[in-house]
């Protein structure tokens, strides 16, 4: 199993942002999209585990979720890494937040006691919509950038739960199975 821990977004949210991105579509660069209902947020990505591991997380995610109130995350902002002129990934920010960042470092804290490996690297909240495979050529990045600039999406959600996934690779893209959801709140 490759297994992370993640956010779901929300059907009507996923579909509104999906609407959203309209302009970049019909860019001509050569973008893979993400669909819709992969679209989440990942608070930690474990990588390989068992079964064992996987019952020793979800366990971790319950206790964290457990000890935190729901609360509304706030989205907006198209970007891309590193930037539009070499873009490799296309996505839309999660506004930092407070609770957001308790619950990624409280969760980064408890797989460290179940004994996984902490995150390297500073938590930055964004959901990914497209990937792009072969690097963009000039006359399609400039193009990619202005009509980002154009897209003026925000929407917020409640956070209500914590989820570990499975994440199989395949040709077609990555196949996501649920493991476990933890209510934030134990409700």
């Amino acid at each position: 199993m490759r297994l992370f821990f993640a956010i779901e977004l929300d059907t009507a949210l996923a579909a509104a942002l999906d609407d959203a991105m309209t302009p970049l579509r019909a860019c001509e660069a050569d973008l893979s999209w993400t669909p819709r209902e992969k679209w989440h947020l990942t608070m930690k990505f474990v990588g390989d585990g068992d079964d064992g591991a996987a019952i020793r997380l979800a366990a971790a995610a319950d206790r964290v979720a457990a000890a935190r109130h729901p609360f509304e995350m706030s989205i907006g902002g198209l970007s891309a890494f590193p930037n539009f002129r070499r873009a490799r990934v296309v996505w839309v920010g999660v506004l930092t937040d407070p609770r957001l960042e308790l619950l990624h470092h409280d969760l980064e804290i408890e797989c460290r006691e179940k004994g996984f490996e902490v995150e390297g690297r500073a938590f930055r909240p964004h959901i990914t919509l497209a990937r792009v495979r072969v690097p963009l050529a000039v006359e399609h990045a400039g193009p990619l950038a202005r009509a980002a600039r154009t897209v003026a999406f925000t929407a917020t959600q409640e956070v209500a739960a914590l989820t570990l996934f499975d994440s199989t690779l395949a040709p077609s893209g990555a196949r996501y199975r649920r493991v476990h959801a933890a209510p934030l709140g134990g409700r």
